[in-house]
């Protein structure tokens, strides 16, 4: 029994040490470490899957696939309203895990057993952009719903390198396995992980009311039965608030960023084999995530805290508009390769914990029905509109890399201007809040 103590002792100084983790929060705050690493893990394995098969099709063509996903995610946003409106709370984020493991096993299905390759294929494609989103919203408004405005100062950017670490395990199962199953076994193995995160879910429900006690997250026994309301409300609240119009346009400029970077790659990847470019794809996604492991673990809580959230939402963007800077001057491929990993680790470490920090300022409702509208149909609306815009500055107007890279530049830097105005109206609502950790540390 001593040396269990003195296990727990030790980790609970490393924890400490490293992201400041406080006693009663370590049981919460490692679950949903190894709750979002699960899913992470199932994603990034259908992840170099779906991009592989993008090499095979013309810009246009994934240009109208982005559109279809931007219909779909429409389409998914408002059943998921419906759905939040009428099952239970405590039912509700299993549910939707449930829904996607199913989903992948039927995908399985149809690739034994439906004749058009193709159709399939690009179903595939789109319902997995969807996943992309889907999941790891339904987790942060989980997260927001859990912990407090200072708790998410000093947790998230932990909390989301677990994110990392199941974005370092998938590429590499996917990498190791494709050559030996193909891309059709993998959806089952991604399937399987997400069964296996539901316990998480649920185990995190218990100890939100068990060891934490936060006065801004409610922990009473309502709390888990329905949150109700009008199914569509979502879009209506992120139409009338200025706090939530800023967080889309923050999301909407990290599209146009990603889109133009993305297109450029998948050309790049053209002459290789699908078996090839999953690999490479792979590949890249293994060094994002290990570069954001270390910043998320044991930096972004600490930025976050000494700095404040403006400088932290600010600190990619300009990292990124430099880039593109550079790649307007040299525009090599070896330099899209770095802005692209700068961008995504930047983005996985810090930008997205801070963004997701800006939902711990608003309600219950807002988080489950407003945020989805915002990670979901802001960003496929997006990534649509940018990616017929690039379409139309290479395939109509004929510009190079160079020239698109100036636009990223400056869209990059508005970018920056937007977090820094998000920072100030998240520090403007409720400024007079305590951190649950300092007083159950007291």
């Amino acid at each position: 029994m001593t040396n269990a103590n003195d296990n727990r002792n030790l980790l609970q100084k490393l924890l400490s040490r490293a992201s400041d983790i406080h006693p009663r929060e370590t049981r919460a705050t490692l679950t949903a470490f190894g709750l979002v690493l699960l899913l992470m893990a199932s994603y990034y394995i259908l992840r170099p899957v779906r991009d592989a098969m993008a090499s095979d099709w013309t810009d246009a063509e994934v240009s109208w696939l982005w559109t279809f996903t931007f219909i779909f995610s429409f389409i998914a946003v408002s059943l998921y309203g419906t759905a939040v409106t009428r099952i239970r709370f405590k039912r509700l984020v299993p549910s939707v895990y449930g829904f996607f493991a199913l989903s992948f096993l039927l995908f399985y299905a149809g690739t034994q057993l439906l004749a058009n390759p193709i159709l399939v294929d690009k179903s595939f494609y789109v319902w997995v952009s969807l996943f992309s989103l889907f999941h790891i919203s339904v987790f942060w408004s989980f997260m927001a719903d859990t912990f407090s405005k200072p708790q998410s100062l000093r947790l998230f950017g932990f909390i989301g390198a677990g994110a990392s670490i199941g974005g370092l395990i998938g590429p590499l199962l996917a990498r190791f396995l494709v050559s030996n199953l193909g891309g059709e076994n993998l959806m089952l193995l991604a399937a399987a992980l997400i069964v296996i995160a539901l316990p998480f879910v649920i185990r995190l429900q218990h100890i939100k009311q068990s060891d934490l006690d936060n006065e801004e997250v409610e922990v009473v026994q309502p709390d888990m039965e329905y949150i109700g309301g009008n199914p569509l409300a979502g879009f209506s609240d992120f139409l009338q608030s200025p706090y939530l119009l800023g967080i889309g346009l923050f999301i909407f400029l990290y599209t146009a960023l990603s889109s133009f970077v993305y297109f450029e790659l998948k050309n790049l990847l053209a002459d290789y084999d699908r078996n090839i470019r999953t690999q490479i794809w792979a590949n890249m996604d293994f060094v994002v995530n290990s570069l954001t492991v270390v910043v998320g673990m044991f930096a972004t809580g600490r930025i976050a805290k000494r700095f404040g959230l403006s400088f932290t939402l600010a600190l990619v963007p300009v990292l990124i508009a430099a880039g593109m800077l550079l790649l307007a001057i040299a525009p090599l491929v070896s330099v899209v390769v770095c802005v692209q990993v700068a961008r995504r680790a930047g983005n996985y470490a810090i930008t997205r914990p801070a963004r997701e920090m800006l939902f711990t300022a608003v309600s219950r409702e807002t988080r489950f029905k407003t945020k989805p509208v915002i990670d979901i149909v802001v960003y496929r609306g997006g990534d649509m509109l940018n990616a017929w815009l690039f379409t139309a500055l290479t395939q109509g107007l004929g510009l190079g890399l160079g020239a698109v890279a100036a636009v990223g530049a400056a869209i990059a830097s508005l970018w920056a201007f937007t977090g820094v105005y998000l920072g100030r109206q998240f520090n403007a609502m409720n400024p007079t809040d305590t951190d649950p950790g300092e007083k159950l540390n007291s």
